[in-house]
């Protein structure tokens, strides 16, 4: 049991993700249309054909990206005899990618999942208006460090670490003018680089409260079950598997940190030597390789990448 499965982020999605799969598995088609019909639009389209510019808006991307991820999953259960019960120690996802590996553990269905990250997408898009929130990362700072900074550029607006990303790669999130004060700030505090990040809203900090209240709705209206295997939460960076704890911590996600550097670490030391990462992109494999010492990482998002997997079980 010394596997886990991790589920990528907003940010790693390309147009044509997923199509190959959904080309060569059934599996993967039928998770594809079991989103189109909960989300009453051909969202697969836009996934597999494009326009980049639809694909990339939140309320888009996120239940796009939990597709792919869960088309990964169905088709390594059909074609690999993957059984995340028996087979991974813990599973976990990076900001939206908990929702994905929620679901791939059983503990919400695809058709909740896909709705919840939609309704999670407009939310968080229209908690602060365009262009009065920003989001930077701060890189060659360690985590206590890029912090320190937010709070002191903040002045009385919000400036927080929003993604702990481990190998000295920080993202704070906030006013925009607070988050153009902590790039200015990391640079005499040793950060290699700060840059603005070319988001459309500024994710896990206060100003997404009311997007937390949209999500804690919408958590009560849906059956959150038992996962299969535990789920390492961002906001805590340890397993659960009750589910009002599940809910609690999916509400306080949405304005709080993604601990992934802690995560990661916390599988890593209970033992887990291979990560896997299911969907698309490979954002994950590679802050894997960095953070847990000796490990392998490998991203499974292709047919390639299937055959391979089935290859490396033997």
């Amino acid at each position: 049991m010394s596997v886990a499965f991790v589920f990528p982020g907003q940010g790693s999605q390309t147009v044509g993700m997923g199509k190959a799969l959904a080309d060569a598995f059934g599996p993967a088609k039928a998770v594809f249309q079991e989103v189109d019909e909960a989300l009453g639009e051909k969202l697969s389209a836009v996934i597999f054909e494009g326009p980049a510019e639809t694909l990339t808006l939140t309320e888009n991307t996120q239940p796009a990206l939990m597709a792919v991820s869960l088309a990964v999953i169905r088709v390594l259960e059909a074609e690999a005899g993957l059984d995340l019960k028996r087979d991974a120690a813990f599973v976990a996802g990076h900001s939206l990618g908990e929702y994905s590996a929620l679901a791939a553990a059983g503990a919400l269905t695809v058709a909740d999942t896909a709705r919840l990250v939609r309704i999670r997408g407009r939310a968080m898009q229209k908690a602060v208006p365009v262009g009065t929130g920003a989001m930077a990362a701060l890189l060659g700072l360690d985590f206590d460090t890029a912090a320190a900074v937010a709070a002191e550029a903040a002045q009385g607006q919000v400036c927080q670490a929003a993604n702990d990303n481990g190998g000295g790669q920080v993202v704070v999130s906030g006013d925009k003018a607070a988050v153009e004060r902590a790039v200015e700030l990391a640079k005499t505090k040793g950060a290699k680089r700060a840059m603005l990040l070319t988001v459309s809203a500024p994710f896990h900090c206060a100003l997404m409260q009311p997007a937390a209240d949209v999500m804690a709705e919408a958590l009560s209206k849906v059956t959150v079950k038992a996962p299969v295997v535990p789920v390492v939460a961002n906001v805590l960076a340890k397993p659960i598997s009750d589910p009002a704890e599940i809910v609690r911590s999916l509400v306080a996600q949405v304005t709080g940190t993604v601990r992934w550097r802690e995560c990661v670490g916390f599988m890593a030391g209970a033992g887990v030597t291979t990560f896997y990462e299911a969907g698309a992109g490979k954002v994950l494999t590679g802050l894997a390789k960095r953070l847990a010492e000796g490990a392998t990482a490998s991203a499974v998002g292709t047919p390639d990448d299937i055959a391979a997997f089935k290859a490396s079980r033997g």
